[in-house]
């Protein structure tokens, strides 16, 4: 894989960073009259409904069942039902501060998980640092505040687990789907989040009962926001991404996060932020340059499993 990105890998990558870092924000609003299984299987239904709908609309195919339904399957559970739980169901009591210091473990496991299962991500010094670059940004914009509000009660502790526990799985899900991965994008898409919904459907019809809840307008256009944005329209990008640039690369979208929320808090709701969301707006994008930058000679570091 070429070390060169195109300019849709980055308007990708952008894309991603926008409906992910604003999907915390949406399952709070959820999670307010909704209990987090509704919420997921709200979620990847109308994801996979607008997925198919485009399959359709392209005269493109699901393929027969056979061999590629398991690894649909594995995507499925791994990438969108078991992490969507488990991120939701913990920002029942984690705030978004600190959920996103949480995820950021994400794409250091995903450089680690690419070094070891695919080839073209060797892990590079640069990288490694640009990666360390990031988090420290992360750091610095969330504060010592939210760091400070690590351990505590043992729902606490349950609920901060239960969100890195999703951070794990999408970086899991990264190497899977670039290793796995190689029919049409799109029909891998409908196929993936079709079984999510299968799986997510019948266990909020019998643990939550919908039906009896009282659900306010705000939790439900969340929940419809979630499933066409950050489902549905965000699983084609990542896929497409996955295949173009990479897991390390497509890992950058968690460093974006903390973006969006400043953009939104400026623009939207007139905040102010500090000196210190400026310094961490510095190192994220020092961060994402950095780990961008290739040395000849140096692409390896030692341990590169062929």
């Amino acid at each position: 894989m070429s070390s060169h990105r195109s300019a849709t890998d980055w308007v990708l990558l952008l894309s991603l960073g926008a409906m992910w870092g604003s999907s915390f924000m949406f399952n709070k609003l959820a999670v307010a009259s909704a209990p987090p299984a509704t919420v997921v299987a709200g979620r990847v239904a109308i994801g996979a409904l607008v997925v198919i709908v485009m399959v359709r609309a392209l005269k493109l195919r699901l393929p027969p069942f056979g061999r590629v339904w398991l690894s649909y399957a594995v995507l499925a559970l791994v990438g969108n039902a078991v992490p969507f739980f488990l991120i939701t169901w913990g920002q029942k009591v984690v705030d978004s501060a600190l959920a996103g210091i949480l995820m950021a473990f994400m794409p250091l496991t995903t450089l680690l998980l690419a070094h070891l299962f695919v080839t073209e991500d060797a892990l590079s010094r640069n990288r490694l640092a640009g990666f360390v670059l990031g988090f420290l940004g992360i750091v610095v914009l969330m504060g010592p505040a939210a760091l400070a509000g690590l351990g505590g009660s043992l729902l606490q502790i349950v609920s901060q687990l239960a969100v890195l526990g999703g951070a794990l799985c999408y970086a899991a899900n990264a190497v899977i789907a670039r290793v796995t991965i190689r029919s049409d994008f799109l029909v891998a898409s409908a196929g993936t989040l079709l079984i999510a919904a299968v799986v997510m459907l019948p266990l909020a019809l019998v643990v939550d009962q919908p039906w009896a809840l009282e659900l306010s307008a705000t939790s439900v256009v969340s929940i419809v926001w979630l499933g066409v944005g950050p489902t549905a329209i965000a699983t084609i990008c990542y896929f497409t991404l996955i295949s173009s640039a990479g897991p390390t690369f497509m890992s950058l979208v968690n460093y974006l996060g903390p973006l969006v929320a400043v953009f939104a808090g400026v623009t939207l709701m007139r905040e102010h932020p500090g000196a210190e969301a400026y310094a961490a707006l510095a190192l994220i994008l020092g961060g994402i340059a950095l780990s961008q930058m290739r040395r000849a000679g140096t692409e390896s570091m030692p341990g590169r499993r062929a």
